[in-house]
């Protein structure tokens, strides 16, 4: 018997590797790559992802936000190097050093506590230093102070700056003014801290946006995080340069169907209400599984490759469709994101109905949603 789930999202693996090859076409030969695989691989699984990708040649290592997440890789077995880009604790900064886990640094507090750290666990830990180029968000400055700061750093014992990067806050829009101004500063940081002696830094600032569109911006390394998973950063991104395809697909079924009176109201609120007869079907997926309560009244779903509007707000575990017209069946499968025969549910246009950040949209995908992986 087939074993039904109420969602279950597909995980489309030859696609995240197309879009790593595509992205790579379009980098220099000597540019390296770390997948930015935080939040679970934003929904779609960083140890399956890292697992995958481990062999790759021009793949540096993976970046992540968050020791757990670091905890997680070196516990599934991934042995390459692994960047966690925000603040760490001083608690867990013994256990990363041992584990080479590569904090990234830019108080000279933090830098103090990590080298104490490594010099209990007998190690020379690498360390990544954060420069604020324009996000204010963390890192040195990028001037004289910055660097004085990071020579600091680097000096001191039980750790080397093995890199250095920044973060882009508008590469995603068309005017790239800002980033360019960016891409300058850092460099010039860069150029400091090399007359100080430190020449051999792997220089990071590049993002999705940087891989996909500005040159200049991928130096020795570039971080690929949205665009592996076949979602481009925004809409104002060129797109002809490197194709991504989306990995992740989203399949439930309906539970229910029956018919309804005109005047008969539908969910909470009573915000819809049939204005003719109608048969609707119940579908088992709701905000708690991170499907947005914003499509209520709005959205679509994907039944035997038609298209069936959502009637009502979406509750937390179920919401209704209308399906008058169609030949539906309880069990019948039901696509809320990907394709179904000549019809596609992108989601480009589910965030364009939800008023949602593509991002905002895998990430939220909740743990109750089992993933199958495709390969």
């Amino acid at each position: 018997m087939e074993k039904h789930g109420r969602m279950t999202a597909y995980i489309h693996m030859d696609a995240i590797a197309e879009n790593f090859s595509n992205m790579k076409k379009n980098l220099r030969q000597d540019t390296q790559m770390v997948a930015v695989i935080k939040t679970d691989g934003y929904g779609h699984g960083a140890v399956p992802i890292a697992q995958m990708t481990e062999a790759y040649d021009y793949i540096w290592g993976f970046a992540v936000a968050a020791v757990s997440e670091a905890r997680e890789l070196r516990e599934a077995g991934i042995k390459k190097p692994v960047l966690i880009l925000g603040y760490t604790f001083e608690e867990d900064y013994e256990w990363m050093a041992t584990n080479s886990i590569r904090p990234a640094v830019f108080t000279y507090e933090m830098a103090q506590a990590f080298s104490d750290a490594a010099g209990k666990a007998g190690v020379c830990a690498p360390v990544h230093v954060a420069v604020d180029t324009g996000m204010s968000r963390i890192g040195v400055t990028c001037d004289g102070p910055g660097a004085d700061l990071a020579e600091q750093i680097g000096r001191l014992p039980g750790l080397f700056i093995e890199g250095v990067f920044t973060h882009f806050a508008k590469a995603d829009e068309t005017d790239k003014t800002f980033t360019k101004t960016q891409i300058e500063r850092f460099a010039a940081f860069c150029a400091d801290l090399k007359k100080r002696g430190f020449e051999k830094l792997i220089r990071h600032c590049s993002n999705s946006a940087g891989i996909l569109e500005i040159p200049e911006a991928n130096m020795d390394m570039a971080r690929a995080g949205i665009s592996i998973y076949g979602i481009y950063p925004s809409n104002e991104v060129n797109r002809k340069f490197v194709k991504l395809c989306p990995a992740m697909e989203l399949k439930s079924h309906i539970v229910y169907v029956k018919t309804i009176e005109p005047g008969t109201s539908v969910s909470y609120g009573g915000t819809f209400t049939a204005e003719k007869e109608m048969k609707i079907a119940t579908i088992p997926v709701g905000y708690g599984d991170g499907y947005p309560r914003s499509l209520s009244n709005k959205g679509y779903v994907l039944i035997g490759g038609k298209r069936a509007k959502i009637l009502g707000r979406v509750c937390m575990d179920q919401f209704m469709v209308d399906v008058t017209g169609l030949d539906v069946h309880v069990l019948d499968e039901v696509t809320l994101l990907g394709r179904d025969q000549d019809e596609e549910i992108t989601l480009e246009e589910l965030d364009q109905l939800s008023g949602r950040f593509p991002y905002e949209f895998v990430c939220d995908i909740g743990k109750r949603v089992p993933r199958k992986y495709i390969r």
